[in-house]
């Protein structure tokens, strides 16, 4: 007989179907479709009560997005106090660098949490 496992065990999670790993990689890569921050919340709109996965990523995609804009407009602003100029060179890295990372870690079954988000869209 096999031991039971342990009562704080994470359940199995259940790998998404290509259709669903294809809308959650297009909703982290938006930005490099030239979309932005329609596809995610379309995608979100439309995906939410059919497929938490899919919801999940979005929403994610969703406010790193929003975290994007609202940081860049403040590193503009911040811009005619000098400080600005380096604050907008890491929100550009970080919107070009951080996307690719969660597009990879979705298509390996992965949930991707971006660091430094706002949690807007819950």
């Amino acid at each position: 007989m096999e031991a039971p496992p342990p009562l704080n065990a994470q359940p199995p999670v259940a790998k998404p179907d290509s259709n669903e790993k294809l809308l959650i990689i297009l909703c982290h890569l938006s930005l490099f479709l030239g979309v932005g921050i329609i596809f995610p919340l379309i995608i979100y709109l439309v995906k939410k009560s059919e497929s938490e996965k899919i919801a999940a990523h979005a929403r994610e995609s969703l406010n790193f997005h929003i975290s994007i804009i609202i940081y860049g407009l403040v590193s503009i602003f911040l811009c005619a106090i000098f400080i600005g100029f380096p604050l907008l060179l890491a929100v550009m890295v970080m919107a070009l660098v951080l996307p690719i990372v969660a597009a990879v870690k979705a298509s390996e079954g992965n949930f991707y949490r971006y660091p430094l988000c706002l949690r807007l869209v819950n």
